[in-house]
């Protein structure tokens, strides 16, 4: 039930009112599978994703699975067969978790590739003396057959006046288990751009007695390396293939990470022009391009592919929940929204809310978790991750397939029993990445 305990976690971290196992606050009948599809405007293709019921999922374009593995992942991902050696259907997952550890970015013990037949063929469980991997929130195959890890470690950080924290890392591990490169995030705060009242808010909350927070007091929840990119094909070496992006729930902060260096050589947020007052406008805002306004609990950040419509773009998941130090403005008529930015003018040239889609801001919306994907046809997959809803959107807005995960997963919270289909992240896949011909339709 390790992925139960890890939902319920979730649940506690957005601060969300759990009903009891008698009474349900939201509907008793309730839509699963394809319930939109619109042929010849949808991008046909599979969708990977790891649920609540501890397992990942691969379903093709009516909703049906295709195929299975007994382990989740946080997240579950498919790894490119570039990377190994040309076997299909591989994907990075977890498979055992700490005894006795809280649901969190601390409790992963096992983090493991498994080919298509769920046969584990590369395992790692953390440096001697650790306890376990504790990988949380994303990782990376990488070009020479090393796999970069987002993990946690709890230590004192010297500038939040020594205050022990659950700090996150990226180590690069290669196939041997050896540890070859590592960046803390702790040893870089000076370069994330906190004010000096957001670093005393930073100081403050991580100084409170109690528990540490079990997701981390940055929440870091996306790391990728860059990739090739046109930036650097036009002699940016800020986005130099090799250097990393990640974002930071909690403090409303993209940033891309030098690899040779370490430093930040890239950063988008904290602070974002704008007042307060302008919170429940930024959502009805539809001129474009112009400057991003504030972004709060974002999710996935990445550039787009070479290839790919917008390539070179950065592509985020902006949940509008509530985050920031201290915590953002957010508007009564909340809801999320998938933002194109241009990194270098740093204006949004593209965006989806539910206005695209002709409906009122609240009737898309994830506070936590959550990814965007661009597809070769120009749409995007969305994930609106709480609520288990995955969907492809054209780039006019119109909402040309959507699916409702079945696949629920049962935990506690407060002592009362929690029922969630959530879903951190989803993932496009084509029919080549799998070993044996299927369609997708």
């Amino acid at each position: 039930m390790k992925q139960a305990r890890l939902i319920a976690a979730l649940v506690c971290a957005a601060g969300i009112a759990c009903p009891t196992a008698g009474l349900r606050a939201g509907p008793t009948v309730y839509p699963t599978g394809v319930t939109i599809d619109r042929a010849g405007k949808t991008f046909d293709c599979f969708t990977l994703f790891s649920a609540p019921d501890g397992a990942t999922h691969l379903i093709d374009m009516r909703g049906r699975e295709v195929h299975r593995w007994a382990h989740a992942g946080l997240p579950g991902a498919m790894i490119d067969p570039a990377l190994t050696g040309g076997q299909a259907g591989h994907v990075l997952l977890q498979s055992a978790a700490i005894a006795g550890e809280s649901a969190g970015i601390m409790e992963n013990r096992t983090v493991a590739e498994f080919d298509w037949n769920g046969r584990p063929v590369w395992q790692w469980s953390g440096r001697e003396g650790r306890g376990g991997a504790r990988q949380n929130h994303d990782w990376a195959r990488l070009p020479n057959g090393d796999t970069a890890l987002l993990v946690a470690l709890r230590h004192p950080v010297p500038q939040l006046d020594g205050h022990i924290v659950d700090d996150q890392a990226i180590q690069e591990v290669a196939p041997d288990g050896r540890v070859v490169w590592q960046w803390v995030a702790g040893e870089h705060l000076d370069e994330f751009g906190l004010s000096p009242a957001g670093l005393a808010y930073l100081k403050e909350e991580t100084g409170t007695p109690g528990a540490p927070n079990p997701w981390g007091y940055l929440e870091i929840n996306d790391m990728r390396p860059l990739g090739p990119n046109r930036w650097f094909d036009g002699g940016d070496r800020r986005f130099a293939p090799e250097n990393i992006m990640i974002d930071s729930r909690k403090g409303n902060m993209v940033m891309i990470i030098a690899r040779e260096t370490g430093r930040v050589v890239w950063r988008l947020g904290p602070d974002f022009p704008g007042s307060p007052h302008d919170a429940d406008l930024r959502l009805a805002r539809s001129a474009l391009p112009r400057p991003v306004d504030q972004i709060s609990g974002q999710h996935d950040a990445h550039l787009i592919p070479p290839g790919l419509p917008g390539a070179g773009d950065l592509l985020v998941f902006d949940d509008q929940g509530p985050a920031g130090f201290p915590r953002v403005a957010l508007g009564v008529y909340v809801g999320s929204r998938v933002l194109e930015i241009n990194p270098i003018t740093r204006q949004i040239v593209w965006q989806y809310s539910a206005y695209e889609s002709g409906m009122p801001p609240w009737t898309f919306y994830s506070s936590f978790v959550s990814s965007a994907q661009r597809l070769p046809n120009g749409n995007t997959l969305i994930d609106e991750g709480m609520n288990g809803r995955i969907f492809q959107v054209s780039p006019a807005g119109e909402i040309v397939w959507e699916y409702v995960s079945p696949y629920q997963g049962q935990g506690t919270f407060a002592g009362r029993s929690v029922m969630t289909r959530l879903v951190y992240r989803a993932q496009a896949v084509s029919r080549e990445w799998l070993p044996r011909p299927i369609t997708a339709r």
